[in-house]
């Protein structure tokens, strides 16, 4: 009996290694904290990374997607949560995101795709070698004030009177104030530079330029700033020619927007994430800046605001809202 026993055990288990064999490998699984709702451009421009490498969700890669909506103190609860469902990498958007990601899973590959300067975060060691668990993509783009500011001249010649809106606690809204300060000396525009520390302060922040007699505003790209429809009302309502580093600001209404392009960044992070899976360390690749810079104008604004954008300008624009 026992020997009739053991020829059957083997013979089960002969049986059973073609099926085991053929069940299809664990998907990867990775985790996002986004930061506006799931169907966002920059959450569906990284899903559309993932599918031209070959990924196709609920197949060979699962999403776990978690919204900030705007709240960067939900950073450390999101990133908690994600790497208690035990993701093998994790996605997320600015500084404070993935300062948060890395407390909570120290060990777990963590990929950025909109640091401003990843290096002072103290996310990385260096952009050439990052070094710990923790790489992706920057937005730093030393210049970008300055580049700002003479759209916005080009767009309105007349302009001579530009209040500049910044974070002082942000190192890089602090460099790109500098360079707005060196392209103002260039183009004879006065500046008022007003500190916004917080989202409570931008509409105070409005008040006290047009007290100032602003004739136009200037926005250092800044989390304080995350509510882009709100900065470009408060321009609208001023009745101010305005600036920003997102194309959702002009799509908002403001005048117009100059800037890397977000959505391009978070499709490159899916080449990141498929690096890593496959093997690859953070620690061992460079952190990149952006390579692709879009100018978006709103003609209707410019028509609201009684402005005619110069014809050379508009050649130069990604796309032109009418």
């Amino acid at each position: 009996m026992p020997v009739v026993l053991a020829v059957l055990l083997s013979l089960a288990i002969l049986g059973s290694a073609p099926e085991a064999e053929a069940q299809p490998p664990k998907s990867a699984r990775i985790g996002v904290i986004g930061e506006a709702t799931p169907g966002d451009p920059f959450f569906e421009a990284f899903r559309q990374g993932l599918r031209e490498l070959g990924y196709v969700e609920g197949q060979n890669v699962l999403i776990e997607y978690r919204n900030l909506a705007g709240v960067v103190e939900r950073a450390p609860a999101l990133a908690a949560e994600l790497v208690s469902l035990q993701v093998n990498v994790l996605v997320v958007g600015g500084a404070v995101a993935a300062q948060a990601a890395r407390a909570a899973a120290p060990s777990v590959p963590i990929v950025f795709a909109q640091v401003g300067d990843p290096v002072a975060a103290g996310l990385v060691a260096s952009l050439a070698r990052p070094g710990g668990n923790v790489t992706g993509l920057s937005n730093l783009a030393p210049g970008l004030g300055s580049k700002q500011l003479e759209l916005l001249k080009a767009a309105v010649p007349k302009v001579s009177r530009v209040s500049v809106l910044y974070n002082p606690l942000n190192r890089v809204a602090v460099s790109a104030l500098e360079s707005v300060r060196d392209a103002a000396r260039v183009l004879r525009v006065e500046l008022q530079v007003l500190e916004v520390r917080q989202r409570g302060e931008v509409a105070g922040a409005f008040s006290t330029l047009t007290a100032w007699r602003a004739e136009a505003v200037v926005a250092i790209s800044d989390p304080v700033f995350g509510d882009v429809a709100q900065l470009a009302k408060l321009a609208a309502v001023h009745r101010l020619p305005s600036t920003y580093s997102r194309r959702e600001f002009a799509e908002a209404g403001g005048l117009l927007a100059y800037g890397p392009s977000f959505a391009d960044n978070y499709r490159r992070a899916a080449t990141y994430v498929d690096r890593i899976l496959k093997g690859a360390r953070p620690a061992d690749l460079p952190v990149e800046q952006p390579t692709r810079f879009e100018l978006v104008i709103n003609l209707k604004t410019a028509r609201a605001l009684g402005i005619t954008v110069p014809p050379p300008l508009l050649g130069r624009a990604d796309q032109v809202i009418q």
